[in-house]
């Protein structure tokens, strides 16, 4: 029962997302406190997929395949639906566009880096940068709500995302740099 909890957890975190975008079509308290329950959740399995594969020696190619995709859909929703909502506006979606081209690139440099069978491991300041980016985006999905509860929620939210922002740059360049780096190999590309 126990075998394949990590990839369960992981398609149920994919499953949630447009759970999370059918809040943003209701008003009021009780639509952003499921936005961010629903979000919350998402980010709890996140943590323990990995970890539970882990612990359970049960990693898997397609486990390692979809977490990072898990995570990018959720991101890139809750992002997408935030700055559709106004939550995030202005000058504020800098950093939000900086968060999806990084995600972008990173995809598209694992997958190149993967045809030349090169693994990237995710560094610790990457985690810090997920964990910070999740969090922004947490004080951002509770909206008015969670305005009532925590004084400047929003205003919490905008500067975490803003300092996601920076960490996603500095992450996404080391990414870029392994990336260049095998790419003007000139002995790189699969072998036979």
């Amino acid at each position: 029962m126990l075998r394949n909890l990590p990839n369960s957890l992981t398609y149920g975190r994919i499953a949630l997302i447009p759970l999370l975008v059918v809040t943003f079509y209701f008003p009021g308290d009780f639509a952003d406190w499921m936005a961010l329950g629903i979000f919350a959740t998402a980010g709890v399995t996140d943590f323990l997929d990995g970890y539970l594969a882990r612990s359970m020696q049960q990693q898997s190619v397609l486990g390692a395949m979809l977490d990072p995709i898990a995570d990018k859909l959720l991101v890139g929703a809750a992002i997408v639906m935030l700055v559709f909502s106004r939550r995030i506006d202005g000058l504020t979606v800098l950093p939000a566009v900086i968060i999806l081209c990084r995600e972008f690139l990173v995809s598209g440099l694992r997958e190149f880096l993967a045809g030349l069978k090169v693994s990237v491991p995710v560094s610790r300041l990457a985690k810090w940068k997920t964990a910070g980016q999740m969090l922004a985006l947490g004080f951002l999905l509770a909206g008015e709500a969670g305005d009532k509860i925590v004084p400047m929620n929003h205003e919490i939210g905008v500067y975490g995302l803003w300092i996601a922002a920076t960490l996603t740059l500095y992450t996404g360049y080391d990414y870029l740099r392994a990336g260049l780096r095998h790419a003007s190999d000139p002995y790189a590309g699969p072998r036979p």
